[in-house]
């Protein structure tokens, strides 16, 4: 059987009960099928035998070298790091899974582990949910990358997410906003308030440190803004502005403080922890009666997202303000209306008439002998004979 991954074809047969799979290395369909052909004769005759190849390591022997690799590539967040190593200490905690060499892990292996996993229960008493089978699967997938990379695996088996794992998309209402806010005990009110009107992540907000918070607006601009070092993906450096509530709520907090970070914790030589935020925002969802499963920390930002797309901004501007890694993930924030689609066409039917009537006036110049109009001169003109119409129908009247 020929098969093409990537830019080059792989061949594969079985001969004498033995799975035979290599790559030729070439684009071109029919050489790769000569050198299958020749492959298969030259097993036939006995001229070559079956070169065994070198044993990959189980998941947890190559465990240890990506726990390392996780180290050292995600030194500068700390957070990245206990996540990897997490999920890697429950994938190890399936002996079975732990066992398996990296090049024997396909379709059977991957469902056998999702089934023993969803049957075990969380410290909760709780089944564990297909999210966090996902995320441990997903870690196995990024190990599994890392050893194709290190040419330890000859290719990648499919990782399927396990069904029905719960999207949590709740949306903050204008009309619940002030209630939960009212309710929150400080510094998670301000806290919370900063992540409504800027969507920075929890992470983000808790990192703030005094330096990277400028009040005052910059030379030719309106609002003061918060710069943020870095973070999640590629994207997450990047100003943003304040509004004029998270304004006052910051000026209010630096008059107050006596730290270089906007939230610290206990001591003022250190951030509140994340989880300090996560575990007062619980107790205030549950005295407000809010569904728990839905309404976590992070739906704030998720609430700014949502709302920036509602109030037009494009899917490009909310992927700069989110920070994103990719305008994929910020495209969910964008809907459009059947109003915001006719809007799009009248500016396209009025850019292409300004166009026209640009170039037949610089036509008739030209004819006449005159120099051309520039568009903006056009543009101009189209408005103030508008902005006439429009005064002739007030004065008109109903």
């Amino acid at each position: 059987m020929i098969y093409k991954r990537g830019d080059v074809y792989w061949y594969e047969f079985i001969f004498k009960g033995e799975r035979i799979r290599e790559s030729t290395h070439q684009g071109n369909q029919n050489t790769a099928r000569q050198m299958e052909a020749a492959h298969r004769t030259n097993l036939a005759r006995g001229a070559v035998g079956i070169i065994e190849k070198a044993t990959t390591p189980t998941v947890k022997e190559f465990g240890e070298r990506f726990a390392r690799y996780v180290d050292t590539e995600y030194a500068s967040k700390p957070a990245t790091v206990r996540f990897y190593k997490e999920k890697l200490r429950r994938l190890l905690a399936d002996a079975e899974i732990a066992g398996t060499r990296l090049e024997s892990i396909d379709a059977a292996v991957l469902d056998g582990y999702k089934q023993r996993r969803t049957r075990q229960l969380s410290r909760y008493g709780r089944l564990i949910s297909p999210a966090s089978v996902n995320r441990e699967l997903a870690t196995l997938g990024v190990m599994l990358s890392q050893a194709f990379e290190w040419k330890i695996l000859a290719g990648l088996p499919k990782i399927r997410k396990l069904a029905g794992e719960r999207s949590r998309e709740f949306v903050v209402s204008h009309k619940l906003e002030p209630n939960y806010l009212e309710a929150c005990p400080q510094p998670l009110k301000d806290a919370a308030l900063l992540i409504l009107d800027t969507g920075l992540r929890l992470g983000e907000a808790v990192g703030l440190q005094w330096p990277d918070v400028h009040l005052e607006p910059a030379i030719r601009a309106r609002f003061g803004s918060v710069r943020i070092r870095g973070g999640k993906s590629k994207n997450a450096k990047r100003n943003l502005s304040l509004t004029a509530r998270v304004n006052a709520m910051l000026k209010a907090r630096k008059a107050a403080g006596q730290s270089i970070w906007v939230f610290p914790g206990e001591t003022a030589a250190a951030a509140i922890l994340v989880s300090s935020l996560d575990h007062t925002h619980a107790t205030v969802r549950e005295a407000l009666e809010l569904t728990k499963e839905d309404f976590v920390i992070h739906s704030l930002r998720h609430t700014m997202l949502t709302r920036l797309g509602e109030a037009g901004a494009d899917v490009f501007t909310i992927m700069r303000i989110a920070g994103h890694g990719s305008v994929t993930t910020s495209q969910r924030y964008v809907h459009p209306t059947p109003e915001s689609m006719e809007r799009a066409f009248e500016r396209l039917e009025d850019l292409n008439s300004t166009r026209f009537e640009a170039e037949q006036a610089e036509a008739k110049l030209a004819a006449a002998g005159g120099g051309p109009p520039t568009i903006s001169t056009t543009v101009k003109n189209r408005h103030s004979v508008k902005s006439a119409q429009v005064i002739d129908i007030k004065r008109a009247g109903p």
